[in-house]
C-alpha cells in the first residue's frame, strides 16, 4: 500500500533567505495571475483553452523578455508549477468541484513548490534542507521524515515561513485493531454526537477570540494605510487569526485521531457546508430575510470546521484499516430509530426528540447519530441509500465510501 504523507515544519531563515522567499512567492503569484488574465482574454476572443504546454512556452518568453527580466531570479520549476496549479483550478471548475479561478492577492496564501526531488537535499541529523536558489535552510525538527521525498512546498502564514515535505512510502495493508462501528452527527451546540450516546463539546475557537479580534481590527482601521503603525496593527490581527486556526486544527486532529483509532467503521453525514453557510442577503430586487441571524449561524457553522473534520477522518480511518462512509443527511434527526416514522413534529426543540407515533424519546442529536449509523450499515451491506424518506439502490463507489484507494 502506497502512503503519501506530508510533514510540516517551521523554517528559521535568515534575512536574505526571507527576502528571496518573498520574491519567489511574488513571482509565482505574478505568473499565475498573468496566465489567468491571458486565459480570460483568449476565452473572450472565442479561442480554445490554452494548455499547460503552450503556457510553459510563453513562460520561457516572459523570463527572457525585457518586460519581466526579474522572473529569471526565481527558480524555474516553481514558476512552472504555478501554471499547473492554474490548469488544475480550471479542471476543478469544469468538473463543478470549485468556483471559477480568481486572481491571487499579495500576502494571502503566499507559497511556492519545488516539484523535483532531485534538486532537494534533506539533512535531518542537522535539521536543515537545501532548496535551489535558497541554499541550506534550518527548520524546527519536531519529528522524523519517513519515506522517499517527493516534493517540498514553502508557505507563509502569520508572518512565519513553513515548509511541507511530502513523502511516499510502502506500508503494509493495515488491519483495524478496533471492531466497533459508530455514527456521528455534527452540530453547533454539540460538535459531534456519537450513536452510543457520548458527545464532544465544541471548541468555538473564533467565538472565544471574536471580541478581541474586533477590537484590534478597529484599531487597525484607524491607522493610516501602509504606515508603520498600520503594519504593526496588521501583525497583531494576523497573530490572532493564526491562534484561532491553530487551536481549531489541534482540536480537530486530536478528535479525529481518537475516533479513527477506536472504531473500524465510521459513518458521517454528507453535508454540503458551502450551501449551508451561504449568505441570505439576496439581491437588489429580492432582499433576504433574517440576514443578521443567518450570518451568525453561518459564522458558527464555519467555526466548527466540519469540512476539515471529514477530511482528516477520511485519511486517518483509512490509515488505521477502517472504513469511512458518508450518507445522505436528510431527516436524520426527524426519523424515529424504532418505528422509522418521519415527521418534523418528532423534533419540536433543539435537543428533545419524541416520536409522535410510538412515543420513543431521546436526545435529538443521538437519534441523528443512530440513524446515520443505520444508513451507513445499510449502504455497506447492500448499497442502499435513503433520500427524502424513500430508499433507492446504489452501488458503493470510492466516492460514496470516502476512503482513499
Amino acid at each position: 500500500m502506497q502512503r503519501l504523507q506530508a510533514y510540516k515544519y517551521e523554517l528559521m531563515p535568515n534575512g536574505e533567505q526571507q527576502r528571496a522567499m518573498r520574491r519567489f512567492a511574488g513571482s509565482c503569484r505574478f505568473v499565475f495571475n498573468k496566465a489567468l488574465a491571458l486565459q480570460a482574454e483568449n476565452y473572450a476572443a472565442g479561442n480554445k483553452f490554452i494548455s499547460y504546454v503552450a503556457m510553459a512556452k510563453l513562460l520561457t518568453g516572459w523570463r527572457n523578455g525585457d518586460e519581466t527580466p526579474w522572473l529569471k531570479d526565481a527558480p524555474c520549476h516553481p514558476l512552472q508549477h504555478a501554471l499547473k496549479d492554474l490548469e488544475t483550478a480550471y479542471k476543478n471548475f469544469f468538473a463543478k468541484r470549485t468556483d471559477f479561478p480568481c486572481f491571487k492577492r499579495k500576502g494571502c496564501g503566499d507559497s511556492f513548490r519545488y516539484p523535483d526531488p532531485k534538486q532537494i537535499r534533506l539533512d535531518q541529523a542537522n535539521s536543515r534542507i537545501f532548496l535551489p536558489k535558497l541554499g541550506w535552510l534550518r527548520y524546527r525538527n519536531s519529528r522524523d521524515v519517513l519515506g522517499e521525498l517527493r516534493n517540498v512546498t514553502v508557505s507563509q502564514s502569520g508572518g512565519k515561513w513553513f515548509i511541507s515535505i511530502q513523502t511516499q512510502r510502502e506500508v503494509k495493508q493495515p488491519l483495524p485493531t478496533a471492531t466497533s462501528a459508530i455514527g456521528i452527527d455534527v452540530g453547533i451546540a454539540r460538535f459531534a454526537t456519537m450513536s452510543d450516546g457520548s458527545h464532544i463539546a465544541p471548541l468555538n475557537s473564533f467565538k472565544k477570540h471574536q471580541q478581541r479580534l474586533a477590537r484590534f481590527q478597529r484599531s487597525m482601521s484607524r491607522k493610516v494605510k501602509f504606515s508603520s503603525n498600520w503594519k504593526k496593527a496588521k501583525v497583531r490581527v494576523q497573530q490572532i487569526h493564526s491562534r484561532i486556526a491553530n487551536a481549531r486544527k489541534d482540536f480537530l486532529h486530536k478528535t479525529t485521531t481518537t475516533i479513527s483509532q477506536n472504531h473500524a467503521l465510521v459513518c458521517i453525514e454528507d453535508l454540503q457546508v458551502r450551501n449551508m453557510s451561504r449568505s441570505s442577503k439576496g439581491d437588489s430586487e429580492q432582499h433576504g430575510k433574517m440576514v443578521r441571524q443567518k450570518s451568525g449561524l453561518n459564522r458558527a457553522i464555519l467555526d466548527q470546521g466540519w469540512g476539515e473534520f471529514r477530511r482528516q477522518l477520511d485519511y486517518k480511518v483509512s490509515w488505521n484499516g477502517g472504513i469511512l462512509l458518508a450518507v445522505p443527511p436528510h431527516h436524520t434527526s426527524q426519523t424515529c430509530p424504532c418505528c422509522s416514522h418521519v415527521s418534523k413534529n418528532n423534533r419540536l426543540t433543539q435537543a428533545k426528540f419524541l416520536c409522535v407515533d410510538c412515543g420513543y424519546e431521546n436526545h435529538a442529536d443521538v437519534v441523528g447519530a443512530i440513524n446515520v449509523l443505520e444508513r451507513g450499515c445499510r449502504l455497506l451491506a447492500c448499497g442502499e441509500l435513503v433520500q427524502s424518506g424513500r430508499s433507492k439502490k446504489q452501488e458503493p463507489t470510492e466516492a460514496t465510501h470516502g476512503v482513499f484507494p
